[in-house]
């Protein structure tokens, strides 16, 4: 099976600093692969990188069988690949609905003169509220964005990220910022979309790195130390003396 996405050897330096040393990984189709490590190991400059927001000084990044590391960001999302929480300015004094229905006809290619005629265009209208039921949503998708909590913010860029039609996903933290309750919420979320995308997820919470995860990788200091399932991270003495503590073992 080839991968969805393939991490080769990749190097990014500033200045003085490599933030990216040697990084190496494969996600296959419809797996949730945690990227984790501790502050400064690389792990947003990895991200930005394989969103296109970073050109590596070396190595390569292939999607689903092609290299796309030189494709720039903006030609990223139409090959499947979005990055949630940076797919779309969110517009608060519109609704869900209308946010979502925006991305898609971003997507597609569709501009608006002004946004009335979006009200009524149900073949933008009807998908919107099938992805926003796919996140939890779909209830009340007249409601306005500004109404949202932060947590449902971020179900609604998760929303917006599916609405490009992508087949992996990049999630940066996601749960930053939740408290416990939109925290379960949004693990759960993650848990029904991972085996029909495949996610890339960077995240703190290590509580719902081990829940969620089909494998792992560790990052310190921009370079791949180990990439295992989550019994091989937990117990491995390396991992656990850089990053883990005696708490997750």
């Amino acid at each position: 099976m080839t991968a969805q996405l393939s991490v080769r050897d990749l190097e990014k330096s500033f200045g003085a600093v490599k933030a990216t040393n040697g990084a190496t990984f494969d996600i296959m189709p419809g797996e949730l692969h945690a990227i984790i490590g501790p502050n400064g190991a690389g792990k947003s400059t990895l991200i930005s990188q394989i969103a296109g927001e970073l050109r590596p000084d070396s190595g390569s990044i292939w999607f689903a069988g092609q290299d796309i590391t030189a494709v720039p960001a903006h030609a990223r999302p139409a090959l499947g690949l979005a990055r949630s929480f940076q797919v779309s300015q969110l517009y608060p004094e519109f609704s869900l609905q209308e946010n979502v229905a925006l991305a898609i006809a971003a997507r597609e290619g569709r501009t608006f003169g002004l946004w009335k005629p979006l009200a009524s265009d149900r073949s933008l209208l009807d998908p919107a509220q099938q992805y926003l039921t796919r996140v939890g949503l779909g209830e009340r998708p007249e409601r306005l964005v500004s109404e949202l909590s932060h947590g449902e913010r971020r179900q609604l860029e998760i929303a917006l990220a599916l609405s490009q039609e992508a087949t992996l996903l990049l999630l940066d933290e996601p749960m930053a910022g939740m408290g416990g309750e939109e925290s379960a919420r949004m693990t759960t979320l993650l848990n029904e979309l991972k085996g029909r995308y495949a996610i890339l997820l960077v995240e703190h919470d290590m509580d719902a790195v081990f829940a969620l995860a089909d494998r792992i990788t560790v990052l310190v200091y921009g370079k791949t130390i180990l990439t295992g399932s989550v019994d091989e991270v937990r117990n491995h003495p390396e991992v656990r003396a850089a990053y883990l503590g005696e708490e997750h073992a």
